[in-house]
């Protein structure tokens, strides 16, 4: 009996230093659910959100990122009432938005550049904004389209009142062009490159060659004011992985346009990849770093909207976006 004492004692010694020895829980701390709200469908714009998430960097962060489409409204209301932690947006949409009181904040541009501009058939022949006299214009309704056309055409003595405009709402360019209008509104970044892998040659005129104002932030990466004063430390974190997700797609853009197609393999591979590669060489473009907005940027186009009539009441600029957040 003393012996069968013993040996429980001994096996209960065992035990217990064993389990002392055990190694200790680094179990993952549970991520904070962040959601990002998209501007459209997703794009090549958007590679660098893709990048960070399926690379990792979110997690790194402690963030779980959920990527979502818009419902109604754009993402400057939704991301103002609280509806999601992250927008895409651009400036001409913040800049209405400001000037309606909604709290939304620019923290990031996309694409340092405006990519957007005029485009049409080469047979058209519209090589200058004096040519919209006597042809048809195709866009989404916006009053900016016609206070940008009005504005570029004054520029060069033409009259904007011989231009036809039509709702084409989200037709598609290339049957439109061919079927109801002269030219249309692109972003050279998708469609530009999507004409030259059609075979369709296009002539094409750049906003930003046009009128100093033009050259404007589109997209760009929005949070509300609330969550800036509020969790500063989300901002800053999810700012570090998006970065890291950009940069990869400036450095790496064939890499980054296949983690992008294995999110949205629905997408034309052929496509994406040459957008990807267009578009490395424009997200950073001449800036210091990837992100970094200009004051005068946001001053000029608040200014040209206000001038136009686009906004009732001007805003302060140097509230509508910031830098502060972009890592050093």
């Amino acid at each position: 009996m003393r012996n069968k004492v013993i040996l429980v004692l001994a096996v209960l010694l065992i035990a217990t230093s064993l389990s002392g020895c055990q190694a200790p829980d680094h179990s993952s701390p549970k991520l904070t659910k962040v959601t990002v709200i998209l501007d459209w469908v997703p794009n090549t714009n958007h590679t660098g959100l893709f990048v960070a998430r399926d690379m990792g960097y979110y997690e790194e962060e402690g963030l779980d990122i959920e990527i979502i489409q818009p419902s109604d409204g754009g993402a400057s209301q939704l991301i103002a009432a609280g509806q999601g932690h992250f927008g895409i947006s651009y400036q001409e949409e913040v800049t209405v938005a400001r000037s309606q009181d909604l709290p939304v904040v620019a923290i990031a541009a996309v694409i340092q550049h405006n990519t957007s501009g005029f485009a049409s058939p080469v047979h058209k022949n519209i090589t200058d904004p004096r040519d919209f006299e006597g042809k048809t214009y195709g866009g989404w309704g916006s009053p900016a389209e016609e206070a940008i056309i009005k504005a570029i055409m004054n520029q060069k003595g033409a009259d904007f009142s011989k231009v036809d405009l039509l709702n084409i709402g989200s037709s598609d360019f290339f049957t439109s062009i061919e079927n109801d209008v002269d030219f249309a509104m692109i972003y050279w970044g998708w469609t530009g490159i999507e004409a030259q892998q059609r075979g369709v040659d296009l002539n094409f005129i750049e906003l930003r060659e046009e009128h100093p104002a033009l050259d404007f932030y589109t997209p760009v990466i929005i949070v509300s004011e609330e969550q800036i004063q509020q969790n500063p430390e989300l901002i800053e974190k999810f700012m570090r992985a998006t970065t890291r997700g950009y940069q990869y797609a400036i450095d790496d853009p064939q890499g980054a346009a296949h983690l992008f197609l294995k999110a949205v393999p629905e997408l034309d591979h052929e496509l994406v990849i040459n957008s990807q590669e267009y578009l490395a060489q424009q997200y950073q473009a001449d800036a210091p770093r990837w992100g970094e907005m200009k004051a005068e940027v946001w001053k000029l186009y608040a200014d040209f909207m206000f001038e136009n009539q686009l906004i009732e009441q001007n805003i302060d600029t140097e509230k509508a976006f910031t830098n502060q957040f972009l890592p050093e």
